[in-house]
């Protein structure tokens, strides 16, 4: 991503987010935890999300002995048969405080989330006659624990609920059909759910 792009994206997100909430994790991460090139980084990939054949990626790091923050990424690019799509992107950044130590046991996590999708033709969705193609952001608070399977790989659960605001246009599922309409919508429930596999570099 060039320089221009990247300011680009950070101009429109920033007024969404709030850029005093943007400055304060800032603050946090450098004043409150001095420390953070000493602490343990985890590299993890969502298994649930693999499923859907969504490309996903996570790193969390070790911010203090009972702090971290989560950093996943995920990317769907397909398009299935019968026109079918689940096409999105979503950055959803957490932070993390643990129970007993980071990295294993017992976490709640405060997370942001923010993203665009194209969805639509998937009955099982309540999609099938429709395809709907709009942006999201939004917030929760999740919970989960952590199993460590030996020093380098460990298993984590996690299930997050909070609010997204959706905006979106839709569209009759054919391929270049007119816009029918543009909505919005106020949603609340789970926001997150992971079974991730997770490799830790020391």
């Amino acid at each position: 991503m060039t320089n221009q792009k990247m300011n680009k994206f950070f101009s429109l997100l920033l007024p969404r987010i709030g850029k005093r909430w943007y400055v304060s994790v800032i603050l946090m991460t450098v004043i409150g935890f001095p420390n953070i090139s000493a602490q343990q980084t985890g590299v993890k990939s969502n298994l649930l999300y693999d499923i859907t054949t969504t490309v996903n990626l996570g790193l969390e790091v070790g911010l203090a002995p009972q702090w971290s923050i989560d950093l996943p990424v995920n990317y769907n690019p397909w398009d299935f048969a019968g026109d079918k799509k689940l096409k999105h992107w979503l950055i959803q950044p957490e932070i993390r405080y643990w129970l007993c130590e980071k990295f294993s046991g017992h976490f709640w996590g405060l997370h942001v989330h923010i993203g665009a999708y194209n969805l639509g033709g998937i009955s099982q969705l309540g999609l099938k006659n429709f395809r709907y193609e709009g942006n999201l952001y939004g917030g929760g608070i999740s919970y989960g624990y952590q199993w460590v399977l030996n020093p380098r790989w460990s298993l984590e659960a996690t299930l997050g609920l909070g609010y997204a605001y959706l905006s979106h246009a839709q569209y009759p599922c054919e391929k270049c059909a007119t816009k029918l309409t543009d909505s919005t919508r106020n949603y609340f429930g789970p926001t997150k759910a992971g079974v991730s596999l997770i490799y830790i570099m020391k």
